[in-house]
């Protein structure tokens, strides 16, 4: 990592002026360093270990992924989305098809609902993992790490079991999903409702009282109640700094209104609190998944042949008239869309925050445009009021309890 020397001038004194020169450090923290977690940078100015001011640089990965979304139909962007945040990308399906579907203004079955809230909830408890895994990891927890990216892969088998893929699922569709959840399926999850709340009983045990950990993240990166709503925070970030806002609570969606959970908030805004707020969160998370998956209701998990928007089953294409000429209109006459010239904005309660869409239709299966509010982005933002007059050590911790995915940054 190179270092260059940067000369600040600055003048004193009441009656008579003289200059003095002070030098502070530049430093590239990035976009190559193990606590980055991922391909992002910042442009460091350092008083000696002080950090008297951050520069973030959001493009490293040029994946224009909004301007793909103008160029791939509302099927085939999904695919775009699980590389976006990449943490929990099923979060990320379900939040691109929410947004088109109230574009097209269809309503899912029951069934679907309740699959999806399950998805979304395991994606939150994947993501959170990761993130607080990997804060322990910057401030030296290794086996606290260990224990959390395991869980991990045990979501990851429930994923694989239901469509096939660990990690870029591409699951949803337009009005539906693409297969039924399974008795398989289901009963690795029950498996793991059952296994993962002694695991964090132990990881708490772990970092809860760990009096490194505490010093590491207490009162560090400490974000105000009218910052984080001044500089539109979301999510954990924000939820540790005592907003109570939850989408899943204030705009429901999905099957969240028929389900009982609470929202985990806390006061202090610090490293120490983010990280308490998700450790919460994945238990609130585990109490939603019991409840959606002993309710889950029969019937059908797509909106059928009739509105042409999802792809039937192979039974009906192969058994039905119907079936096989929507299957034909969708895959190979690309005219299964009925799309109106209007637009819409809509957000899901990713695991990281406000994860939202705005989509304008213009008649075609392809969007004429497409915006994401991605909540890295925001969150992103605030890393220089937030590290500022820290030490260099505590970059690491701010940044990792931000959790910021670049992938979600650069357009």
């Amino acid at each position: 990592m190179p270092l260059d020397v940067a000369t600040m001038i600055g003048s004193a004194g009441d009656d008579t002026r003289h200059v003095a020169q002070d030098y502070l450090w530049t430093l590239n923290f990035g976009p190559q360093h193990p606590a980055t977690h991922t391909t992002l940078r910042l442009v460091l100015k350092l008083d000696g270990e002080r950090v008297v001011d951050a520069i973030p640089d959001i493009g490293y990965l040029h994946s224009g992924f909004e301007k793909i979304g103008e160029h791939l139909d509302y099927n085939q962007y999904v695919t775009v989305t699980d590389r976006m945040n990449y943490i929990s990308p099923m979060a990320n399906n379900v939040a691109w098809h929410h947004a088109v579907e109230t574009l097209l203004g269809i309503e899912l079955t029951p069934r679907c609902k309740y699959i999806r809230t399950i998805i979304a909830e395991l994606a939150r408890i994947s993501d959170h993992l990761l993130a607080n895994g990997a804060v322990g990891l910057d401030v030296g927890a290794f086996t606290f790490f260990l224990y959390a990216f395991y869980q991990r892969e045990v979501i990851y088998d429930i994923f694989e079991t239901l469509c096939g893929a660990r990690f870029t699922n591409s699951y949803t569709r337009v009005g539906g999903v693409m297969y039924d959840i399974t008795p398989e399926v289901i009963q690795k999850t029950r498996d793991f409702l059952n296994s993962f709340p002694k695991t964090l009983d132990d990881m708490e045990r772990l970092l809860n009282r760990n009096r490194i950990f505490i010093d590491r993240t207490s009162g560090v990166g400490v974000l105000s109640k009218e910052e984080a709503i001044g500089r539109s925070g979301s999510g954990p970030v924000a939820r540790a700094s005592g907003v109570t806002r939850d989408l899943r609570k204030d705009e429901p969606y999905l099957a969240y209104e028929d389900l009982d959970f609470d929202i985990c908030c806390a006061r202090q805004g610090d490293c120490l609190a983010r990280y308490m707020v998700r450790m919460a969160e994945m238990r609130q998370s585990l109490r939603i998944v019991q409840q959606a998956l002993e309710n889950l209701p029969p019937g059908p998990v797509d909106v059928g042949v009739d509105q042409r928007t999802a792809l039937p089953d192979k039974q009906q294409v192969y058994q039905t008239i119907e079936g096989t000429i929507s299957h034909f209109e969708l895959v190979m006459a690309n005219r299964g869309f009925e799309v109106p010239s209007e637009e819409v904005y809509a957000a899901i309660e990713s695991p990281n925050g406000e994860l939202g869409f705005y989509l304008v239709g213009d008649g075609s299966d392809v969007a004429y445009r497409a915006r994401c509010r991605p909540p890295s982005f925001i969150h992103f933002a605030m890393f220089p009021d937030l590290i500022r007059g820290h030490t260099l050590s505590d970059v690491v911790a701010v940044l990792g309890s931000l959790n910021i995915i670049a992938a979600e940054l650069d357009r």
